[in-house]
């Protein structure tokens, strides 16, 4: 009873100020699953293209952007119909991207094809196509939209474009399968995780430069099950939560000292994760278990578990229409 009553108690005290919703992709029903942030509830699931991954919004949230990654196509829908609205020009197998902060510019890693695309959503053409390593998954974009990061999984390397000539101007190596990128603390940072490596190395995203690189280490659990994929920054930048694949584990990284402060038990294979608007809540995709798990930050407590559609993938925050 006591249990039923804290979880209740935070529930309470989080949804008075952090109404709206979590997105969530499923890869094999081909839908989205949208979750009230207030009563920890699927409350819509809308149908997509095919095998949906990478998800986001744009800046004013009157767009979806899903990538329908065997559609070959990232198709743009209103949420609040669940109409889609049209398809952009992706690429091959879009899996992950990155709007810039100018709203408009799409930056996509097109895994079959060693590129990263970038899309005009307004005129929704290709203005350009830029040359990386092999099979491009993660995509990140700096505060200031100068610079955006592809990695490349099998190329092991992180990949530093110029937005305004959108041509490579650094490439720099990550451990075994890097799958998430990140700039934090004002873009000062650049975060990658390496699935197969498991860790996350830290870049100087002024000189390109390896600042730490961290390690995770899961009691109980074989380290080849500790695969670091997706990752989010609590407010302020002052921690990390990564999802730690296979091991069913998100870990809590100090983003100062960069050590590990905690392990959280979730669902199994945890791939991707988004706040609520506060950032009180995290809500994490569960691939193989098909649910999502709710995290209460304060506290670092698993406080609920969602069932969703089958492997869900990726996370998006939406606050509540008004």
């Amino acid at each position: 009873m006591k249990i039923l009553s804290t979880v209740a108690a935070l529930l309470a005290s989080t949804s008075l100020v952090s109404a709206g919703e979590i997105w969530v992709t499923n890869e094999k029903d081909d839908t989205v699953s949208v979750i009230s942030t207030e009563t920890l509830e699927v409350i819509k699931t809308y149908e997509t293209g095919e095998r949906p991954r990478g998800i986001l919004f744009s800046k004013d949230y009157s767009r979806v952007y899903i990538c329908a990654s065997d559609s070959n196509a990232v198709q743009v829908m209103d949420p609040n119909t669940g109409k889609i609205l049209n398809d952009l020009p992706s690429g091959d197998d879009p899996e992950q991207f990155v709007l810039h902060p100018n709203d408009r510019h799409l930056y996509i890693a097109n895994e079959d094809d060693a590129i990263t695309t970038v899309v005009d959503t307004e005129s929704r053409k290709v203005i350009a196509q830029i040359d990386v390593g092999v099979e491009p998954e993660g995509m990140a974009v700096s505060p200031d939209g100068k610079i955006a990061i592809t990695t490349s999984e099998t190329t092991n390397m992180a990949h530093w474009i110029d937005t305004e000539t959108q041509k490579l101007f650094a490439n720099t190596l990550v451990d075994s399968r890097p799958r998430h990128a990140e700039f934090v603390k004002e873009g000062t940072e650049m975060w990658v995780s390496s699935e197969i490596g498991g860790t996350i190395t830290v870049f100087d995203a002024s000189n390109q430069a390896e600042k730490a690189k961290i390690s995770f280490e899961v009691q109980g659990v074989h380290p080849d099950r500790v695969q670091p994929v997706g990752f989010e920054f609590a407010a302020g930048d002052t921690h990390a939560f990564v999802a730690l694949g296979p091991s069913n584990h998100v870990a809590v990284v100090n983003a100062d000292t960069y050590e590990v402060e905690d392990y959280i038990l979730v669902g199994r294979r945890v791939w991707h994760m988004d706040f609520n608007e506060d950032r009180s809540l995290l809500f994490t995709t569960n691939g193989v278990s098909g649910d999502v798990t709710v995290i209460d930050v304060a506290s670092r407590k698993a406080i609920k578990t969602i069932k969703v559609g089958r492997f869900p993938w990726g996370a998006a925050y939406r606050p509540s229409p008004s």
